[in-house]
């Protein structure tokens, strides 16, 4: 029998890459169950053993280095640098996880309070099993990686299902683990199409899936995770605000504000999208801006559309805002397939599809506000809520505004800096998704808390449960909880 197979392509060159299996519901059902072995062996290890083989892992990826960023660099078309980058970022993330693993997830005792104070109580968080995850094309390694190193650091095994842009970094990612975990697929790639996918997240065996990719595909993996309650955690992409305040560092605001908006040719979810600049700072934040953009062209400092779908959307919302707005750079010619050359445009309506939908091109809206507030409420008034970034050199003010603004995540004269951090959570609100990857929450979200009481003692002259409980037992229960509650706070 011939296996269907297909072809990932440089986006760049239209060159096979390689090619690899559909990989049928049959196939994925079979890695389950693979998995579900594997992960009975590596939740029975000691976690200093599974901190061992994850920190080998990690040791194993770096010695890979440039040939994963290679294979990235093939796969999406991103620069040799940036894929660099991001396998750097998921190498931090690997090391994170694999050292605090044991500290967050451990057995540990907690409070019981003076009610129960016969009893000992304990909390830990215990593996879930295989955990499917479902990753996507523009960081190939270090978003997956988000969800695979931290379900695996939590004692799970993993079967990822890479996109089908990207398929070749899945495989080698897998295929360097078993160098690490030889003895069992703890960690297992299947390839295909949205099908494989679809089979992996309806798979009652899969006891989390973990899912990055658009609002309308997060939907249709929900509604496949419905089928059998299996909980999901989904990054759905944003459409990122960056707030430049009067008492901003232009130069390193425009510096910043540029890289995150084209940086991956824009194809970044926590990338800069809407860019509200108070008034008093706008002209020169609008020419120090200009001045920076007239270096920086697509095919050189970043590359082309990895999905070539996504051209059409970049092109509508650039022809509206082109229609509607003021063009500092850019416009409808600057989409010459693959690539698309910088767009910023002023003044674009803020019901117009440029600022209301998530774009992932390398274009931005700039719009003048009154004043830092404006520019908050105006950041916050979208449907997305994943991250954003503000400019301040007033440091209370710049917290102050992050707090408020409606993201999961906000860099503070910085772009993107958040996800450098491995302690940090990350994940979004609103049509951004929900759920939360990388740190302690990260950890936790690929675990189950169990919680343990053990009565040490009986309670004297206080049997609570029991039919045998007498009205004497009661009333000295309101004696107790009068005195320890009853007094009010003024």
């Amino acid at each position: 029998m011939t296996t269907l197979s297909f072809d990932s392509l440089n986006p760049a060159t239209g060159e096979i890459v390689g090619s690899h299996p559909k990989q049928t519901a049959d196939a994925v059902h079979e890695a389950v169950g693979k998995a579900e072995k594997a992960a009975a062996w590596w939740a029975g290890l000691a976690p200093a053993e599974r901190r061992r083989r994850l920190l080998d892992y990690k040791a194993v990826i770096a010695q890979h280095i440039k040939e994963l960023a290679a294979l990235v660099h093939d796969e999406t078309g991103k620069p040799v640098g940036d894929a660099t980058l991001e396998i750097v970022l998921a190498i931090t993330h690997i090391d994170w996880a694999a050292r605090n693993a044991h500290k967050v997830l451990g057995r540990r005792r907690v409070a019981t309070g003076m009610i129960g104070l016969n009893l000992s109580a304990t909390l830990e968080y215990l593996p879930l099993g295989v955990v499917g995850v479902i990753g996507p094309w523009n960081y190939p390694v270090f978003t997956p990686m988000g969800s695979i190193a931290y379900a695996l650091a939590a004692g799970n095994a993993v079967v990822f299902k890479p996109s089908e842009l990207t398929p070749g970094v899945g495989v080698r990612l897998a295929e360097l683990f078993a160098e690490s975990v030889p003895e069992q697929p703890v960690f297992q790639t299947v390839t295909g199409l949205g099908e494989t996918g679809a089979a992996l997240a309806s798979d009652p065996r899969v006891k989390k899936v973990a899912f990055t990719g658009s609002t309308a595909t997060a939907k249709r993996v929900m509604a496949a995770c419905a089928e059998n309650l299996t909980p999901i955690v989904a990054e759905c992409g944003g459409k990122d605000a960056f707030i430049v305040d009067a008492d901003a560092d232009l130069r390193a605001a425009a510096d910043a504000c540029l890289w995150g908006a084209m940086s991956n040719a824009g194809q970044t979810c926590v990338g800069v999208e809407r860019v509200y600049v108070v008034d008093a700072v706008y002209e020169g934040f609008i020419r120090e801006l200009s001045e920076r953009v007239a270096t920086v062209k697509a095919g050189d400092q970043y590359g082309p559309i990895t999905m070539p779908g996504q051209l059409d959307i970049i092109k509508r919302h650039i022809d509206d805002a082109t229609k509607s707005g003021k063009v500092v750079t850019g416009g409808p010619d600057s989409v010459r397939p693959p690539y698309v050359d910088p767009v910023i445009v002023e003044d674009v309506p803020e019901d117009s599809p440029a600022v209301r939908e998530e774009t992932f091109g390398p274009t931005i809206t700039v719009r003048r506000t009154r004043d830092a507030q404006e520019a908050l409420e105006l950041a916050n008034a979208s449907a997305y809520g994943l991250a954003g970034t503000i400019f301040s050199r007033n440091t209370r003010r710049a917290m102050e505004l992050a707090r408020m603004m409606r993201s999961g995540m906000t860099a503070v004269n910085s772009v993107i800096s958040f996800a450098g951090v491995p302690a940090l959570p990350f994940g979004g609100v609103g049509d951004s998704g929900f759920g939360r990857i990388h740190g302690a929450d990260g950890l936790r979200e690929f675990a189950r808390p169990k919680a343990i009481s053990r009565q040490r003692f009986a309670m004297p002259g206080m049997n609570l449960t029991s039919f045998a409980r007498g009205a004497d037992e009661i009333e000295r229960l309101i004696s107790l909880v009068t005195f320890l509650h009853g007094r009010r706070k003024r």
